[in-house]
């Protein structure tokens, strides 16, 4: 399933708005101790964005990639915009950046994920957050994760996954190191408590 499934959304899954917190026994690394957010799951597959795993590039380079702002005056960015969290969003299309944001901001591509959050997907976004105009809580991801028909249940059932309801406190928080252990505490669990034949949520 791909982005274009959240502009579509009239079949809606258990698992929409969500978080995967990966097992013990998820060795690929794209996935080892991720959290996903899943932002649309119905019966033609599910797509989400990794929360959890930082990205090399900073948002000033992305700002200067993509020519939004020239690089000598990403030095008079404002704090927030220097140092917007840009994060890994999962392996597929790692080459585009999709925006989860609070619903306070919204274009002609704003797409709702939850009541609260929406996704938005154009540069629209990158140039209201550059200056100064950009959503209260956002962060950019570069690539998100897919799952095809039935496959993520086949995951969870294999005990690859827990799932729990999300929280906007950890999507949006921009020290990314401690949200694996915090979703886990959403679940009342700790690392500790986890095996590789535990069952799921």
């Amino acid at each position: 399933m791909g982005i274009t499934a959240l502009k579509d959304k009239r079949e809606r899954g258990f698992l929409d708005g969500q978080f995967l917190i990966a097992m013990p026994g998820v060795q690929d690394g794209n996935f080892a101790r991720s959290v996903v957010y899943i932002c649309a799951h119905s019966s033609t597959g599910a797509m989400g964005f990794i929360i959890n795993r930082q990205q090399e590039l900073s948002f000033p380079n992305v700002l200067e990639h993509l020519k939004i702002v020239e690089e000598p005056h990403t030095a008079f960015l404002s704090e927030q915009a220097r140092y917007f969290p840009v994060l890994y969003g999962g392996p597929v299309e790692t080459g585009r950046g999709f925006v989860l944001h609070s619903d306070d901001f919204s274009c002609e591509s704003s797409i709702p994920v939850s009541d609260e959050i929406s996704l938005t997907a154009t540069l629209d976004i990158l140039r209201a957050i550059a200056e100064g105009r950009g959503p209260a809580r956002a962060t950019l991801l570069l690539g998100y994760a897919g799952w095809g028909p039935g496959q993520l249940e086949a995951e969870i059932s294999n005990n690859g996954w827990l799932n729990c309801a999300s929280q906007d406190d950890i999507i949006f928080d921009p020290c990314v190191d401690a949200k694996y252990e915090r979703a886990l505490a959403l679940m009342g669990v700790s690392p500790e408590m986890l095996s590789t034949e535990a069952g799921h949520a």
